[in-house]
């Protein structure tokens, strides 16, 4: 079974990679977004492919798919759908809104209001939505994966503190090397999206992320995570450390990072790679206590630190 979800994964990858030239281990994390049934949130500045590795992973995938443009004016109805009466059965009918897909683009989430943003939270955290005293299951799988630019802040309206936690990865993509940009002046990269062909199906998502959960995790490497969880509650840089759901992620996304190495067992440099991009958007550092933004990449570089002063087990 090991064996054939490499071959999957590395299938996945490819594909992707594809749109996204020069950045595999920005696709890796996608991928393993995805083994672990979480969320993503892909935050940089404009045109270094936000939208294109989401909308790459989109569309390597058997599923359906819907893309938001989420703006000032959008509404929790627009996303959710709305019940209609029926003048002929004298009823209510549930008319589902584009959330009800295997994969969701929510492109340039922070531009819509609070009210829209918490309209999510239900669905990220548990694969459902509740309307008019109604619970509507959401297909499986299910994934957001959200796009904004973060600095850029008129007009937007920041994605708080618990909704920032539904995000099982916060993924940064950066600017492409100098040989990698070149490669893609002369067309390295699809022309179109519309070039990106299915290479998984649903059920076969499914499976690997049921595989994902049977990947085996040492006693020892649970006292490391909790290690480390604890050294960002005691760190006095950081506000707020760490919660139990994120050292649940952690742990989820290092199986997932074993998984795409071939491996049926966590190794503690999973934990490690894998620790600033699951992590850095849930802490809050002091400094934005007294500040309402722009310290992210210092709660990367405070992360960053942990993971090199907590001791690895042996």
């Amino acid at each position: 079974m090991l064996s054939t979800a490499l071959g999957l994964i590395h299938r996945l990858e490819l594909n992707i990679a594809r749109a996204l030239v020069g950045k595999p281990e920005v696709v890796r994390l996608a991928v393993i977004g995805l083994l672990a049934r979480g969320h993503l949130l892909i935050e940089d500045v404009p045109g270094v492919g936000k939208t294109t590795l989401a909308h790459a992973l989109a569309r390597s995938l058997g599923a359906t798919f819907q893309r938001i443009q989420f703006t000032s004016d959008l509404l929790p109805s627009d996303i959710l759908g709305v019940s209609i009466y029926d003048g002929k059965t004298g009823e209510f009918a549930f008319k589902p809104g584009p959330l009800f897909s295997n994969i969701v683009l929510a492109d340039e989430i922070n531009r819509s209001t609070p009210k829209t943003q918490s309209s999510l939270l239900e669905a990220m955290n548990e694969g459902q939505v509740s309307l008019d005293h109604h619970t509507y299951p959401l297909p499986r799988p299910f994934m957001v994966l959200a796009t904004q630019n973060p600095l850029e802040y008129q007009g937007t309206y920041p994605l708080p503190e618990s909704q920032l936690d539904r995000f099982l990865l916060r993924i940064r993509i950066g600017y492409p090397g100098r040989d990698d940009e070149k490669e893609i002046l002369k067309g390295a990269a699809v022309t179109s999206l519309e070039q990106i062909e299915p290479v998984l199906s649903a059920e076969e998502v499914l499976e690997l992320q049921a595989a994902n959960d049977k990947v085996r995790v040492d006693e020892s490497l649970l006292d490391y995570v909790m290690a480390l969880v604890e050294a960002t509650r005691r760190s006095p840089l950081l506000g707020l450390g760490v919660s139990p759901r994120g050292s649940l992620a952690l742990l989820r996304v290092a199986q997932a990072r074993a998984m795409a190495d071939g491996r049926a067992y966590v190794v503690p440099d999973d934990i490690k790679r894998v620790a600033v991009p699951t992590w850095a958007h849930r802490v809050i550092v002091r400094a934005r206590l007294e500040r309402p933004a722009g310290d992210e990449l210092e709660a990367e570089g405070i992360i960053g630190a942990l993971l090199q002063e907590v001791p690895v087990p042996r």
